[in-house]
């Protein structure tokens, strides 16, 4: 054994030497943390004067927002980029965007869902149709948008639960935007008794859904002999209301009630299902009855 070399001493050189070097970018180091608040502080201000001026002009809101958002991580990248020039002199632009480029492909490995969610974000607050506030379907998940985070969508259901959703899965799914149009079409089946005339319950109906007040006025109602049903005629009939769930249950509710009663009063039939039992052999009735 070589007594020679001594470990402590390799040991404490080495840390000497490390406390040197931190010590010597201790400077650097307090330059970056400034310049990185100051690039907060830039972001920040970009961020409220670009939402201030887009709040007075008449883009959408989810536009808006998706502009006030991209400038403020474009401020973020670039003052980040510069900070690590700081901390780092011999780190050039140069190096560092070389460095980025192939880092980048084991970063978006490792954050390829988070990445992926962020762009879909982004790109569904710049999609025309869709807005926060709208109510939405989705892969059977239904209720209104509160907000879109950079990974997933608020959706507050109608039972008062919130879902979030992550982006992806909302921008690669088909979505039924209920609230794109001031006003929606809904339509119920109502049948009648084959005994019945078609013309005089068509005239029945179509009178019953224009007494009801929750409704548009301003387009037409259909009343159409649809098919014929196991027990009745069905009636596919239409109007147009809200669009808002709350409106639609309410302007159902009233035309459900409203063809009810004008039928009844009309004397017209809403039949049940009928069930005809038919057997092999004839059967044998057993009385209790003693002889």
């Amino acid at each position: 054994m070589d007594l020679s070399v001594k470990p402590l001493a390799i040991v404490t050189s080495q840390i000497n030497t490390l406390a040197r070097h931190a010590i010597a970018l201790l400077p650097n180091l307090v330059a970056a943390i400034v310049f990185l608040l100051i690039t907060w502080l830039i972001a920040y201000l970009i961020g409220r004067s670009l939402r201030s001026l887009l709040r007075r002009s008449k883009m959408r809101a989810s536009l808006a927002e998706a502009m006030e958002k991209l400038s403020r991580i474009m401020v973020w990248t670039f003052g980040l980029l510069l900070a690590a020039t700081v901390v780092f002199p011999g780190l050039t632009p140069t190096k560092l965007l070389a460095g980025l480029g192939i880092g980048s492909i084991a970063v978006g490995l490792a954050f390829k869902d988070i990445f992926e969610n962020f762009l879909a974000g982004f790109l569904i607050l710049l999609r025309k149709p869709m807005r926060i506030g709208d109510d939405i379907e989705c892969e059977g998940l239904s209720g209104r948008v509160e907000a879109i985070s950079i990974r997933d969508t608020f959706l507050r259901k109608r039972s008062g639960e919130l879902v979030l959703m992550p982006n992806s899965y909302l921008f690669k799914n088909p979505v039924k935007i209920l609230t794109d149009q001031p006003t929606r079409r809904i339509e119920i089946v109502v049948g009648v008794a084959y005994g019945e005339d078609v013309d005089a319950a068509r005239d029945v109906i179509r009178g019953a859904v224009e007494t009801i007040e929750k409704r548009d006025k301003n387009r037409g109602i259909d009343v159409f002999a649809r098919e014929f049903n196991s027990s009745s005629i069905d009636f596919l009939v239409r109007w147009w209301t809200d669009s808002t769930p709350r409106d639609e249950h309410e302007s159902r509710d009233l035309a459900v009630a409203a063809i009810k009663r004008a039928l009844d009063e009309a004397g017209i039939e809403i039949p049940f299902p009928y069930r005809t039992l038919t057997f092999k052999d004839p059967l044998k009735i057993q009385s209790d009855e003693k002889e």
